[in-house]
């Protein structure tokens, strides 16, 4: 699978992720905790919009995702994640769009963590740093977890689970203070002239999305058939919990005039007037460690899909090295690098960016998942969604919808940076396609189309979803031989 390059001898097969690492990654990919959603309760003037939207929202937006990623993930249980899919539906132009775009999408995301670190750092009475000094330690910080990512996924993993337990914990103790306060009638306040839309839908979907991130890991799990359906379903239970527990805490214990006090970072001012100093202290810690967890994840999920990219083919081989920790050292560095360079933008610019993009590349990824359905139902599905052909787009309507009113809803501005990111994406696919065509870089070969288990792949659109499954499951049988190890 390598082409007409020499293979160096394959190094130890790394170990590989376990239920819970992969639940606390999938909660790093999506959550991290309360930090974040203040800004809804400000935007949605009142606690009553933002109460409804983590009740609701999950069952109209994050279930569906989850879902979709459980049953593709198990089709499919390969670092492309979501490349495949739409590579398997559309081909794989459509495929590398998608891919680049929520590359882009997720750099994007992780260029806010580092920045949100110092940030919360200095709100616990830390000095404020120098424009200079920042910029370098922001860049420290982005290399000391860049190694950290470097060092193995499932260092990674366990570190999530730690940081995920110390991250939740001073919310119990918010909420056992919180109790005896609590008035429910604070929850139903809402100021109409208050409620800003753009603010609010933006919050919820950023505080919801990235569901599908974590099927970039589906190579690196153990058992991927079998733990990722048990994983995704967890990570739902904790996300929603994580969001909803805090929030009716401290909406019901503070007045409904603080409205419009809640904005980012404002869960420590909770702590201080219901706990006191150390509730504040404690729960500025969590958030700065949050976003440390929030970094490698979307770093693990990122540079694992620029691997799974170069294991089809579709970007070259270089991408596809691994370390002597089985990381993917030269997609790792690339990320790193993009999360540098765009570390100078706003918290709000970046969520707009990035909604917007991971918006385009969600709507291909439902239209992957129904098309699969209709052209191939005979495909191999350890877990797959009880509904029929009717029923999944059913089901993926609700999403399309608030993706569309999340895009309708966005600045000129991130229109045209967005519009400039998907022409830059299609011209690089061509300079990609001419590179090999013109040998400029090594690829990975292609794998020779190989029989479907449902028999012979006759029909064009069989063989195209046998054709992709052949070469990205490959390593099931040939114990990784198409990857290039370092």
């Amino acid at each position: 699978m390598t082409g007409e390059a020499a293979v160096d001898p394959p190094a130890p097969r790394p170990r590989r992720l376990t239920v819970l690492p992969l639940i606390a990654l999938i909660f790093y990919d999506v959550s991290g905790g309360p930090f974040g959603i203040e800004d809804s309760v400000r935007a949605g003037g009142g606690a009553l919009l933002p109460i409804l939207g983590f009740l609701i929202l999950p069952v109209l937006w994050s279930l569906p995702e989850a879902l979709v990623t459980a049953e593709l993930a198990s089709a499919f249980p390969t670092n492309a994640g979501y490349v495949a899919w739409v590579s398997a539906a559309f081909g794989p132009a459509a495929a590398f769009l998608v891919g680049f775009s929520k590359w882009a999408s997720g750099t994007l995301d992780n260029a806010l963590y580092p920045v949100l670190f110092l940030d919360y750092l200095r709100s616990g009475g830390g000095v404020a740093l120098p424009p200079a000094v920042r910029s370098l330690a922001v860049l420290a910080l982005t290399a000391a977890l860049t190694y950290l990512n470097y060092r193995g996924l499932h260092i990674v993993g366990l570190s999530a689970l730690a940081l995920t337990a110390f991250s939740l914990s001073p919310f119990l103790a918010l909420t056992v203070l919180a109790a005896p306060q609590i008035r429910p009638s604070r929850w139903l306040a809402i100021d109409a002239r208050a409620v800003d839309l753009r603010g609010y839908f933006n919050s919820m979907f950023w505080n919801l999305n990235f569901w599908d991130k974590a099927s970039t890991l589906a190579g690196e799990v153990e058992e991927p058939r079998k733990t990722f359906p048990k994983a995704v379903f967890g990570a739902v239970g904790l996300v929603v919990g994580a969001y909803l527990i805090p929030l009716l805490a401290g909406t019901g214990a503070l007045p409904s005039e603080t409205a419009a006090e809640w904005t980012d970072g404002f869960f420590s001012e909770v702590g201080q007037r219901i706990g006191g100093p150390w509730l504040r202290v404690w729960i500025q810690a969590a958030a700065a460690m949050s976003n440390m967890g929030l970094f490698e994840a979307e770093m693990s999920s990122d540079s694992f899909q620029l691997l799974g990219m170069a294991e089809m083919g579709m970007i070259p081989a270089i991408f596809a090295r691994r370390s002597r920790y089985g990381t993917p050292t030269f997609s790792i560095l690339c990320s790193a690098t993009g999360v540098v360079i765009l570390s100078f933008m706003s918290f709000q610019e970046i969520i707009e960016f990035l909604n917007f993009l991971y918006g385009l590349g969600m709507l291909a990824v439902f239209a992957a998942f129904v098309k699969l359905r209709v052209k191939n139902p005979d495909l191999t599905r350890p877990y797959r969604i009880p509904v029929g052909t009717a029923g999944a787009a059913v089901m993926c309507a609700p999403p399309v919808v608030l993706i569309t009113t999340v895009m309708c809803l966005a600045s000129a501005r991130t229109v045209l940076i967005n519009a400039v990111v998907i022409v830059a994406g299609v011209a690089l696919y061509y300079v990609v396609e001419r590179a090999k065509r013109h040998a400029w870089a090594e690829f990975l070969a292609p794998v020779p189309p190989a029989e479907s288990s449902h028999g012979p792949a006759t029909a064009p659109d069989a063989a195209d979803v046998e054709d992709v499954r052949a070469g990205l499951l490959a390593d099931e049988t040939e114990d990784e031989q198409g990857s290039k190890v370092e």
